[in-house]
């Protein structure tokens, strides 16, 4: 019996021995995000070379695009004009105008895009955002002094886009060949047609009379597009890749949908 319960003793002294020394060897790799050896069973094909890849990669990355050649030309035109104009004349009105002139300049101008965002809003039967959209315009146009200010967005009103690019497609109409714009930039067929209603739409509403100043006045028109550039982060290049045409017009393309889904 004795002899029994010292040879128990020592095998469980052994694999307790074992256990530690396995512990000590050989410890659990863990990634950052808590995925054991994610890699490990990842195959890769050693017949795919290089170019086979980035080609995979740009069809992956593919929109109907017929216009293609003529919209890398307007592309380029745009890169140039952004780097050589548009973004020195921004950076001239950071520099010359507090920060103050500039939010309000900007604030002053969304409450005026919130006018077609209602519109689009309903004609999209989205209940709460029309609600949400006319409070905004309310509140702005009243207690933030013609929308100089943004007292709805301080109040949980958050401001949320819509236009009829947006709300054709809601309907079902397709975005069709993809498009680039002079000065505008990316844009397809369906969202250039949104593009001419919201405009047609917001001169005929004439909100705070600001459209009909703006035909004896073209400098308004001027200081909305330098805000407009002053308040879109994008940066030609900023991509540093030499696919940077296709990636925008793919991002374009999918974000688009996502707008359109929500």
């Amino acid at each position: 019996m004795a002899k029994h319960l010292l040879l128990i003793a020592a095998l469980l002294c052994t694999g307790q021995a074992l256990a530690d020394d396995t512990r000590t060897a050989s410890p659990r790799s863990v990634d950052p995000d808590g995925f054991t050896e994610p890699l490990k069973q990842l195959k890769f094909n050693p017949g795919l070379d290089q170019r086979e890849f980035e080609r995979s990669t740009l069809n992956a990355l593919n929109v109907y695009d017929p216009l293609e050649s003529w919209n890398r030309r307007v592309y380029h035109f745009n890169y140039r004009f952004d780097q050589w104009v548009f973004l020195p004349v921004v950076n001239g009105y950071r520099f010359i105008t507090p920060n103050f002139v500039r939010s309000g300049v900007s604030n002053f101008f969304n409450n005026l895009g919130d006018v077609p965002n209602l519109l689009n809003s309903l004609l999209q039967f989205k209940g709460q955002r029309s609600m949400e959209t006319t409070a905004r315009l309310l509140l702005n146009t009243t207690i933030g002094i013609a929308g100089l200010w943004d007292p709805a967005t301080k109040m949980g009103l958050a401001r949320q886009t819509e236009d009829f690019g947006q709300t054709l497609g809601f309907y079902g109409v397709p975005g069709g060949a993809y498009f680039v714009l002079p000065l505008l930039g990316p844009s397809n067929l369906r969202d250039t047609t949104g593009l001419i209603f919201d405009y047609t739409a917001e001169s005929q509403i004439n909100f705070l009379n600001v459209a009909e100043v703006s035909d004896n006045h073209p400098e308004i028109w001027v200081l909305r597009a330098v805000d407009k550039r002053y308040t879109t982060h994008f940066r030609y290049g900023q991509l540093d890749s030499p696919f940077e045409y296709e990636k925008v017009r793919y991002v374009y393309t999918e974000a688009r949908k996502l707008q359109i889904a929500e």
